[in-house]
């Protein structure tokens, strides 16, 4: 058998993992090291040399769109359909599995997946029917409380509030919460996982026809897997199955969110045998960058270990440059990527990185200023908009009427006269009968209770959904979409809004029209019993809120270092390197955490291809106060051979207790500044109070240009910042 197209394009380390005889692995993929080509690679070595089913193959990812893009890898490699194979994340692999086996997880046939949004109201008005206070329990804190503990396998008769009333309110919050969504059919994320995996162990037939179907289970970014995922892995794969999981411990940045770190190294230790391979080689950055992210994180004590290293040179220095201020940082990140555009490159090779979403705004000023194209990474996906939410929540109830969260989005929007009285007794008789709030309102109508306006709303809006199901069931997907958004009147109400967003409203419900018509019923959800509705809606569900962007614009990218993972730029600024800023003040107070954010900066520092550039300022405005900010101590773990400082610069006047200045700092490295002198020095020092006869008093912000053409920024008290040409401003010493 010719299995040159399996072979022919990896490294040695790459083909040891790929062709390794059955068994368990460990795979530590560095930054840029190929472990999607791996993983692809060892199912088709799998499937085509070891003669294993794809039947018998589970690969898991942690995207969607990770896993589209792995299912296409492969097909492209075998050069045929991966009809068989079970590819996608863990959250879609246990929703096909619920919904194949609903009626031993207790569920209804046609439940519905609760996305983050709808959870979190939900959770608000479980709070509500208890009477607590939401000041004193805020809903996003209890949709916290669930998730995690979802997350780590507890219901709530199984959470030990000890001798904690808080803790012991927040169980009967989730107590509550599960009631509701057991009488609506409604099932979370953190859900998901859970049921399957109490399904699979109370169930010993089903957890052994899927142990016997599948022998080799395949997991990506097995770093980022919590306590529910790791059991259902271990669960999953018993005494028989072969487990390859790749990750990279360097790259655990996910400890808030849940995420074990330390599940790579109790993997040795759970399944015996387990052997450890490393990819090393990196195809995507120079090794300067190389070099400064091998330093930085060498500095963790409990990792693995690997050095990347790569062939492609050692590339340029990666730039440091300290700020003034972080008004000047943002203007020299900016006047950089000018300069790249001058010299012919593209503004999407520029990506600004950050520890805190707050730190954007003054890079997207300037861009603003300069009219540079520019994208915030991370914003609101098409699924979680609120008029795209309104129309499935139209179409979840065709699909089962008993879900209360879409009733209660749909029931008055737009609005009928349906208001918040007439649904608090509605919620009142749902609870009292327990049974959903649809059939709660069916029963209200007939006892005649409410007012005759109200009543003839709630009626002619339960007959539009039985009206809807029965005439648009042989129409196709799209034209359901398309019927349903018409006749709900949402569209005629957008087309109306005064607001001047009525017109963006309207292109997005066209939009989920036009998605329905691009959607395809696969093979597995056929096999999991979905129609083409059920299915799409489990899609849109599934993947809103997912940490993927939608197709980028040619422009400059804005994402905070979290954002970044997974992606890569020929250039970085990586920017707000300062202590307590990054790493951030909580990981400095807290015990553990510093690690993690060392290897976000080595996240952060792999992202870039050619340059990377550093910065920090020694004054910052945090929380509304002043700061004068000791360098990041990341940086001073950097190899002072790969740094190069670029700028003179001024010393900030500063408190006598902050310690040593930047000056010092970069001196020591041997780096201090190049060129200048004390006749060049500005009159004012950064920070320093100045008086002006035209504007009164004011602070120095910062400096521009040089001689007779520097200009100074004072933020006066009385008119705010001002830009001054120092040799006609007239300031003196407050």
């Amino acid at each position: 058998m010719d299995v040159s197209h399996l072979l022919d394009a990896l490294n040695p380390a790459q083909r040891e993992a790929v062709c390794a005889p059955s068994g368990h692995y460990l795979v530590l993929a560095g930054a840029g090291s190929g472990k999607t080509r791996v993983l692809t690679h060892r199912i088709g070595w799998l499937t085509e040399v070891e003669g294993i089913s794809p039947w018998g193959v589970l690969a898991v990812t942690f995207t969607n769109k990770a896993a589209a893009e792995m299912r296409h890898r492969i097909e492209g490699l075998l050069h045929r359909d991966a009809r068989g194979l079970t590819v996608g994340t863990f959250h879609g692999i246990a929703h096909r599995l619920l919904r194949q086996h609903w009626k031993e997880a207790r569920l209804p046939e046609t439940f519905q997946i609760l996305d983050a949004d709808d959870q979190q109201r939900l959770v608000k008005k479980t709070i509500q029917a208890l009477g607590i206070d939401e000041a004193r329990f805020p809903p996003r804190q209890g949709t916290w409380f669930i998730n995690h503990h979802k997350d780590e396998g507890k219901r709530p008769d199984t959470i030990d509030p000890g001798y904690n009333p808080t803790t012991r309110t927040w169980i009967d919050v989730y107590s509550a919460y599960e009631d509701a969504c057991r009488r609506s059919g409604l099932v979370d994320f953190a859900e998901l996982l859970l049921r399957v995996h109490e399904t699979l162990l109370t169930n010993d037939a089903l957890l052994r026809h899927y142990r016997e179907r599948f022998q080799h289970l395949l997991v990506d970014e097995f770093q980022d897997t919590n306590t529910i995922q790791y059991a259902f892995v271990r669960l999953l794969a018993g005494e028989h199955a072969s487990v390859f999981v790749v990750g990279d411990d360097d790259q655990a940045i996910y400890g808030w969110r849940g995420a074990k770190v330390e599940n790579v190294q109790r993997f040795l230790r759970d399944f015996p045998g387990a052997g450890t391979l490393r990819l090393e080689q990196n195809y995507r950055s120079t090794g300067r960058i190389l070099a400064a992210a091998n330093a930085v994180i060498a500095n963790n004590p409990s990792r693995l270990g690997k050095t990347l290293f790569t062939e492609a040179g050692e590339g340029e220095s990666i730039d440091l440059y300290a700020a003034f201020n972080a008004e000047d940082e943002s203007r020299f990140v900016i006047e950089r990527i000018r300069q790249w555009i001058k010299d012919g490159g593209s503004p999407n090779d520029c990506a600004i990185l950050y520890r805190s979403n707050a730190q954007s705004r003054l890079f997207e000023e300037q861009l603003l200023v300069h009219d540079i194209r520019y994208r915030v990474y991370g914003g609101q996906r098409f699924f979680d908009r609120a008029e795209v939410k309104d129309a499935l929540a139209y179409l979840r109830l065709i699909a089962f009427r008993h879900d209360d969260a879409a009733f209660e989005r749909a029931v008055n929007q737009p609005p009928r006269g349906i208001g918040e009285r007439t649904l608090d007794a509605l919620r009142r008789r749902a609870r009292a009968t327990d049974v959903s709030m649809w059939s709660a309102a069916i029963a209200e109508v007939a006892a005649g209770s409410l007012a005759g306006r109200t009543k003839n709303a709630l009626q002619a809006f339960m007959t539009l959904i039985d009206t809807l199901a029965q005439e648009t069931v042989e129409l196709t997907l799209a034209e359901r979409f398309g019927e349903a958004i018409e006749r709900s009147g949402l569209k005629a109400f957008h087309e109306n809004d005064s607001k001047g967003m009525g017109e963006a409203r309207v292109e997005n419900l066209e939009e989920l029209t036009n998605a329905a018509s691009r959607f395809v019923l696969t093979s597995e959800d056929e096999a999991a019993g979905l129609t083409e509705l059920t299915a799409f809606l489990s899609m849109a569900a599934l993947e809103a809120g997912e940490a993927e962007g939608e197709a980028w614009e040619s422009c400059v990218q804005l994402m905070t270092l979290h954002s970044a993972k997974g992606l890569e730029f020929p250039l970085v600024f990586l920017v707000g390197l300062e202590d307590g800023l990054f790493p951030s003040q909580k990981s400095l107070d807290e015990p553990g955490r510093l690690e993690e954010e060392r290897r976000l900066a080595y996240v952060g520092i792999t992202r870039a291809r050619r340059k990377l550039v550093l910065c920090y300022a020694e004054s910052r405005r945090l929380h509304g106060m002043e700061t004068w900010n000791r360098p990041s101590r990341f940086i001073s773990e950097l190899p002072n051979q790969v740094l190069m400082e670029v700028r003179p610069r001024a010393q900030i006047s500063r408190p006598a207790s902050f310690g040593r200045s930047a000056e010092d700092f970069l001196a020591s490295r041997g780096l201090g500044p190049r060129g200048g002198g004390a006749e060049d020095a500005p009159p004012f020092k950064l920070g320093a109070r100045v008086n002006s006869g035209k504007f009164g008093e004011g602070v120095i912000l910062g400096y521009e240009g040089s001689g007779t053409h520097l200009v100074v920024m004072v933020n006066f008290a009385e008119v705010g910042v001002k830009r001054l040409v120092v040799a006609y401003a007239g300031l003196s010493a407050a």
